[in-house]
């Protein structure tokens, strides 16, 4: 055994632990005047990560020192907070700039704690820097005689980089750029290279690229990504494959998208049966062009989800896939996975099966040419006529699935979600007022039906999976909102530490004629713990579904793509082989996609920001009605009509307020203010480095 072999089994089994050099020496019977012989021993062992070292000179593994081990959160102001990994119900630890030996924001690291505190937070010390957030920032470039430096966006990273002025002569100040980290020197600025330009700092679209490369976002895709794409999109479809097949061709079977969508992932079918309905949502089979482990593969594990941009899409599989051969274009032979489904008149599933198919999508329909087959338009019923009918079969399914689930307690968050509109041309942005369309409803409810369909397949066979779980709100967040809904004047008596869905169903059907209703969904939808991906199923509190997973859309998202992988091993007999291909893997995947999930989001908010900033910089001096969606000490936040939110600062407003943050109100001398009211704004000013507008209050409406 080697002699840092032979010290690290000492700390395992306790001998060492926690002890100073001195007393490693002793205990280990080792002259002191040979501790540097020791001392470059224990350095070693401090490399390869197995122990370490606290202020104190003391060594021993982290559990040893008892060290926290998390991700950081930097300030602008130099210091930092640490959030404990695994430890949801700990506070985050406060970290001096002193203490921060080099971390920056994002890095993962291990600290010990400080028997200092910070106010009532514990105070930490950084020990060892595990790994680096970014290697790449997004920022401002300067340059002087000296040298360059980027000013990062992001405000947390609190520390500029250093660009060597060989390496950015050509560079013009002030642009947008992006920089590859490239050292980090102790005690002195990180020193980075300039890797891409993005463009001018006060130009729009050069923010936008801003906003996206700093969540590490690109469109473009590897060289060998796009070959293998093209590669398949380029396979035809066999007799041979199509002999194993259910032939779905001549079902009478179409889609319903958005006008500008491309990549269509799910197409219907529905008939009128002696016990109801059948229901078929047919699904493009993408695991048949995307194999386990291929380039395609890998490259959408990583990226794990389509992001939407009101101007551009970031496809998780390269174009050839995603609006080629994948998508149920009109017209054309597709590949697909098909769910039957036997629907009786109380919207009960009696029997289903799971087929690969090959289907013929009949047309491709808008939800607005949906809305007006159902509106009775002729010219269009009579263009549709073949499907007319079907159409209206739809709605009357949709309503009865409606009902179900709202008998199951089924949560209906109405969040108001901006449709914003750009025009590539004369690069106008639109902001329509927000309206949710029942045909927009129709393919929720058939998709949420072969969901759920799906997973209680897969589950009953107890085989790998994915599953799209949400987990009932916490006693703390469920007794916060039902305080806040009693501030409203709402009757809430459900019990915080046991609330069932229909006790959310059942307060936002009491507010649904108020103004305040958005704001309800919007304040409920927080108090809820966010849906995420599982490898176990954990049922999902707001469908109040026992059982649930995301199968409808393989060419957006890889937890669907993943899961037909699955599906079509046990379909071919192969149970056994799908446990040992996929048993360990699907953890991994659902964690992976759950993580992109939420960078995507964070991405399109932030960029959806970015457009209704600039939206209402060519309103100002304009009038709109609102409802106050949050009040906070220093002023009201107010959403208008077409989900646009912006501030009324408290200086703006009349009188003196005091802030009571339990019934979310601003209590003044001459007026008050609280969540769920109308207001008149006017739109003042945008502040375009907090992506808002600032408006100001011209009046209270009486809405009642």
């Amino acid at each position: 055994m080697r002699a840092s072999e032979h010290i690290y089994a000492a700390f395992q089994d306790g001998t060492l632990a926690g002890k100073t050099l001195t007393e490693i020496c002793k205990t280990l019977g080792i002259p002191y005047r040979e501790k540097n012989r020791v001392e470059k021993l224990l350095d070693e062992l401090m490399i390869s990560g197995k122990i370490f070292q606290n202020d104190g000179g003391r060594y021993g593994t982290s559990e040893q020192l008892g060290l926290v081990f998390g991700k950081l959160v930097g300030n602008e102001r130099g210091f930092a907070f640490l959030v404990q990994e695994n430890a949801e119900d700990k506070e985050d630890l406060f970290i001096p700039k002193k203490y921060l030996r080099g971390a920056l924001h994002g890095d993962t690291v291990l600290a010990e704690l400080s028997p200092v505190s910070f106010g009532e937070r514990e105070e930490a010390k950084i020990v060892k820097i595990l790994s680096r957030g970014f290697d790449k920032i997004v920022g401002t470039f300067r340059r002087d005689r000296r040298a360059g430096y980027l000013l990062p966006d992001e405000k947390k990273f609190s520390t500029e980089i250093y660009i060597p002025l060989s390496d950015c002569s050509h560079i013009k100040s002030g642009v947008k750029a992006v920089a590859k980290i490239t050292s980090y020197p102790l005690g002195r600025t990180p020193g980075g290279q300039i890797i891409e330009v993005l463009g001018d700092e006060d130009d729009f679209f050069a923010e936008e690229l801003s906003i996206i490369r700093a969540y590490r976002l690109d469109k473009k895709f590897p060289e060998r990504v796009e070959k293998e794409a093209k590669a398949q999109a380029a396979r035809p479809i066999t007799q041979a494959e199509l002999a194993t097949r259910r032939d779905l061709r001549e079902t009478l079977l179409f889609t319903i998208d958005g006008e500008d969508t491309r990549d269509i992932d799910d197409a219907i079918s529905l008939e009128k049966t002696d016990e109801g309905y059948l229901l078929g949502v047919h699904i493009a089979d993408v695991s048949h062009y995307v194999f386990p482990r291929s380039a395609l593969d890998e490259e959408a594990f990583e990226r794990g989800t389509s992001v939407y941009f009101p101007d551009r899409v970031l496809p998780m599989l390269p174009r050839p896939l995603s609006n080629g051969i994948c998508s149920l274009n009109e017209g054309e032979d597709r590949l697909a996975l098909s769910c039957l489904m036997h629907v009786d008149g109380q919207g009960r599933v009696k029997h289903s099966e799971i087929v690969e198919s090959v289907i013929r999508s009949r047309h491709k329909m808008t939800y607005t040419q949906i809305t007006k087959l159902l509106e009775g338009d002729k010219a269009l019923r009579n263009k549709y006529a073949d499907i007319a009918e079907t159409v209206d079969l739809c709605a009357e399914l949709t309503h009865i699935l409606q009902e179900k689930r709202a008998k199951k307690g089924s949560v209906s968050l109405d969040v108001k979600e901006a449709k914003i509109l750009f025009d590539e041309n004369t690069g106008e942005i639109t902001i329509p007022d927000y309206e949710r369309a029942f045909s927009y409803q129709i393919i929720e409810a058939f998709m949420v039906l072969a969901n759920e369909t799906v997973a209680e397949y897969m589950h009953a066979l107890d085989a790998p999976f994915i599953y799209r779980v949400h987990e009932k709100p916490t006693e703390e967040k469920a007794a916060a909102f039902r305080a806040f809904a009693q501030t409203l004047g709402l009757t809430a008596r459900f019990q915080a530490d046991d609330v069932k869905p229909y006790d959310y169903r059942n307060l936002l059907k009491s507010a649904e004629n108020l103004p305040s209703y958005s704001v309800l969904n919007r304040v409920m939808l927080r108090s809820m713990q966010k849906a995420r991906y599982s490898a176990e199923n954990k049922g999902h509190f707001g469908l109040a579904s026992d059982c649930y997973c995301h199968f409808t859309s393989p060419i957006r998202r890889y937890p669907d793509l993943c899961i037909h992988r699955v599906i079509k091993e046990v379909l071919h007999g192969g149970y056994e082989q799908a446990v040992q291909t996929y048993g360990a893997f699907m953890p991994r995947a659902a964690e992976q996609s759950s993580e992109r999930e939420r960078r995507a989001a964070d991405a399109e908010r932030d960029v959806d920001d970015l457009y209704k900033a600039m939206y209402m910089s060519e309103r100002i001096g304009e009038q709109f009605e609102g409802v106050i969606s949050g009040v906070t000490a220093y002023g009201l936040f107010v959403e208008l009509a077409n989900t646009v939110e912006g501030f009324v600062p408290i200086e703006s407003l009349l009188g003196n307020f005091t802030f009571d943050a339990d019934k979310f109100r601003l209590i003044g001398t001459h007026e008050s203010f609280t969540i769920g009211e109308s207001v008149l704004i006017k739109v003042i000013d945008v502040d375009f480095y907090r992506r808002r507008a600032e408006f100001r209050l011209l009046e209270k409406q009486d809405k009642e």
